[in-house]
């Protein structure tokens, strides 16, 4: 029913949270699967408000969105006359461009709002009831939440309290490097996104980066992903093969995931580091901070102490359901089953 132009009280079978890179996946499969659906979500929001212009991403053309492989990065490359090579490593820009031509290719609408609160209900018909921001009502009998990590800035509480107030950001919140400019920054953190936000802030003109991080410095060579997608497939024929391992099997294969995913960054960031702006500070951590004169004066454990004017937290996400707002307002967090913050899964996820 439409009052107004407003959807009052919509009914379907299943409701995608988020237009994200995983909802629209998920909008464009369902939509393949002829299942009725409803996405909410500004369309790859995330992307524009959370992420610095000039971005390189980790992706690679074969990360596309579209689970019926038709309309891949590789084919939109293709339809612009370009090769893969002509866009890798792929720009925040390009990869923007690619998701607004998928969400055409395949059809896929999305309703710019957000959900305000989500309930499980005892209906006939609908399991979960979402109130959209504009007091809308939308039931549903499945409910995928794609709300991506938005709320989930992991910034460790034993560091905040060193930190002056008002002069760190999480990488999450530090878009506009511009304002930065002639400034001399401190990065915590020493993975992937606090050597790219090191990259950003020396394109920007700050004046000196440092980057400080407790662990060896990170090797910059690309990861092997090759293996991963049979681990993967095999979910689907034997769904609980993961958690049946032997517990020595399972951390063999836990620690080859971090390898790749964290002892590694990605190659075409070290000439971009190696400037003389830009100064690295593996196995440190920050032991004190002082303000003379509005000055940050930041101590390491190494004993250096240095001059800056913005700390930059790159300290990564950490997930924390109840943390979600659409979650917190409604009735569903006491019915969720959570280990450390993360729902607890059967052998079928």
């Amino acid at each position: 029913m439409r009052l107004s132009g407003r959807i009052v009280d919509r009914q379907c079978d299943l409701l995608i949270i988020g237009a994200g890179p995983f909802g629209l996946a998920m909008a464009a499969y369902t939509r393949h699967l002829d299942i009725d659906h409803l996405v909410v979500g500004n369309p790859m929001s995330f992307c524009k408000e959370h992420m610095p212009a000039g971005m390189l991403l980790r992706s690679a053309c074969d990360w596309h969105l579209d689970a019926a492989c038709v309309y891949t990065i590789e084919r939109f490359v293709d339809d612009q006359g370009l090769k893969s090579a002509d866009v890798t490593p792929l720009s925040l820009e390009f990869y923007l461009s690619y998701a607004q031509w998928f969400q055409q290719q395949a059809a896929i609408e999305a309703m710019p709002s957000h959900v305000r609160r989500l309930d499980m209900v005892d209906r006939r018909g609908a399991r979960f009831q979402a109130e959209i921001e504009n007091g809308d009502i939308i039931r549903a009998k499945y409910v995928l939440l794609a709300i991506g990590f938005k709320h989930f800035a992991h910034q460790p509480g034993e560091l905040i309290a060193r930190l002056p107030r008002n002069r760190f950001k999480h990488t999450c919140d530090l878009v506009d490097l511009e304002g930065l400019k002639g400034k001399r920054c401190l990065v915590v953190g020493g993975r992937q996104s606090a050597l790219e936000w090191a990259a950003l802030l020396n394109d920007a003109g700050a004046e000196t980066v440092h980057v400080s991080y407790r662990h060896d410095s990170p090797r910059f060579v690309e990861s092997d992903w090759a293996w991963v997608n049979p681990l993967i497939e095999r979910f689907v024929t034997a769904p609980g093969w993961y958690r049946a391992l032997p517990s020595n099997e399972r951390e063999a294969l836990n620690y080859r995931f971090w390898v790749e995913g964290r002892l590694k960054v990605e190659p075409w960031l070290e000439p971009r580091c190696r400037t003389h702006q830009i100064k690295l500070w593996p196995r440190t951590q920050i032991e004190a901070m002082t303000r003379p004169d509005g000055e940050i004066q930041v101590a390491l454990n190494n004993g250096s102490v240095l001059a800056v004017d913005q700390i930059i937290l790159a300290t990564g996400y950490k997930a924390d359901i109840s943390k979600v707002p659409l979650l917190a307002q409604g009735n569903l967090l006491s019915k969720l089953g959570l280990r450390d913050g993360c729902p607890m899964l059967d052998d079928n996820l």
